[in-house]
């Protein structure tokens, strides 16, 4: 009788004690390791900022472009809308994440997963470009991108053509994708500054269709801060989403910065029941990303303020869109030891 009184009293305890909150361990699935510049803060302070944060895998990606330091401007730019100087197409950025991956430990090494970013998506070379870097370093390269092609300010100052994630070049880049069991991760706006209304889908949407082998990350969704400063909420964009990973089971999201408000969260830090239930019917699509350029004293805060729309979702879910959906994308070979050239 008193181990029955017991329990029961046990019992009333748990149902009114408060729930236990989560903790979780991240993997972030868009980070890159250098800025607009090609400079970084190294992986000495990536490292101190991956373990501060609970952060076991990351993404590891230059970034396709550096921004010039134009001959007439005094001073130089902070960031590659400081001023009217173009960004032109950067290769060399692959040689500095190859680089950062060779001061790492093995032990460390299995934390990284680098993406291969340095070609001119324009360039029908590109693909050819891509297979030379796959030759030089086997099994270092886990996947292909960030790829910018609609990308706000970016796209008016690169030199030459505006890229399309629709066009020719690009097309022979997923091919080869689908050859090497390689995600590709694209930076595709859904429309402009102006138009309320998804202008550039098709872009992406007849890529999803034509290659159906190859598995794509779209980051943050087509979304960026440029599109929220001039029109705040995309209100298309949720059903546009929906519909997508209903008819695309090749399509991958990245839930990266500008996705956390005003989608995912409401201005009061309140997760949106209608992201939460789309979460939900596809646990299985969703990651988190930074989205961070070189500099890594913010990462584990930026990771962390995706807690309360993860504590939202099932716990189940909630750790899939924390962690394991990015490593599950990667490539089935991604769990050997890359093999680095000695040079």
């Amino acid at each position: 009788m008193f181990r029955n009184a017991l329990c029961a009293l046990l019992a009333a305890f748990c149902a009114s004690a408060p729930a236990m909150a989560r903790e979780y361990a991240y993997s972030d699935a868009h980070l890159h390791y250098v800025d607009f510049f090609q400079e970084s803060q190294g992986m000495e302070k990536l490292l101190e900022a991956m373990d501060h944060g609970r952060i076991e895998h990351v993404m590891l990606s230059g970034i396709p472009v550096a921004k010039k330091w134009h001959e007439n401007e005094p001073k130089r730019p902070r960031y590659y809308a400081g001023d009217d100087a173009p960004v032109y197409w950067y290769s060399a950025t692959d040689v500095l994440v190859a680089a950062a991956m060779e001061e790492l430990e093995p032990a460390q090494r299995k934390r990284f997963h680098p993406f291969l970013s340095g070609f001119n998506p324009n360039d029908k070379n590109a693909d050819a470009h891509i297979r030379r870097m796959l030759e030089l370093n086997p099994g270092l390269w886990q996947g292909i991108g960030e790829v910018f092609t609609r990308h706000d300010d970016v796209t008016a100052l690169t030199e030459g053509d505006t890229p399309r994630a629709n066009n020719e070049a690009l097309a022979r880049v997923y091919h080869l994708a689908a050859e090497f069991d390689l995600p590709v991760m694209l930076h595709s706006n859904i429309t402009s500054k102006r138009e309320r209304n998804p202008l550039y889908l098709a872009e992406l949407e007849e890529p999803l269709r034509n290659h159906p082998h190859t598995r794509f990350i779209w980051a943050h969704a087509g979304t960026s801060m440029e599109l929220h400063r001039h029109q705040e909420k995309l209100e298309f964009l949720l059903p546009v989403v929906e519909r997508l990973l209903d008819e695309y089971p090749n399509l991958f999201i990245d839930l990266s910065w500008t996705m956390l408000e005003p989608y995912l969260l409401d201005r009061q830090g309140r997760p949106d029941p209608q992201w939460v239930a789309l979460v939900e019917r596809h646990p299985d699509r969703f990651m988190l990303g930074s989205d961070v350029v070189g500099h890594f004293e913010n990462l584990a805060e930026g990771l962390a303020a995706f807690d309360p729309f993860l504590d939202a979702l099932s716990e189940k879910t909630a750790q899939q869109v924390a962690r394991d959906n990015f490593l599950a994308i990667l490539p089935r070979s991604a769990s050997s030891e890359p093999q680095l050239s000695q040079h």
